[in-house]
């Protein structure tokens, strides 16, 4: 039948996490922020603690793992204990 296989071109887009997951963005080498919200058609992400927001794309962000999560807060109260501004 015509059209029995074929796959739309359009994909699901992926959930939407919590505000203030954690989430590795891949196309920035792994850097990890917490989830701020939508804009438009990117997702609007931090760094752990504050900073700057920059913006990701859906497909190349996923959730931290319980790692990265880690490294993530213990990098920012190292930078806190040593009086950095954050």
């Amino acid at each position: 039948m015509y059209g029995e296989n074929a796959r739309p071109n359009a994909q699901e887009p992926p959930e939407l996490p919590a505000p203030g997951a954690l989430l590795v963005d891949m196309s920035r080498g792994g850097r990890v922020g917490e989830f701020r919200g939508v804009a438009g058609l990117r997702w609007s992400l931090r760094p752990v603690g504050g900073g700057i927001e920059w913006e990701a794309e859906p497909r190349h962000v996923r959730p931290a793992l319980l790692i990265e999560q880690l490294r993530a807060r213990t990098a920012r109260l190292n930078a806190r204990s040593r009086g950095e501004v954050l």
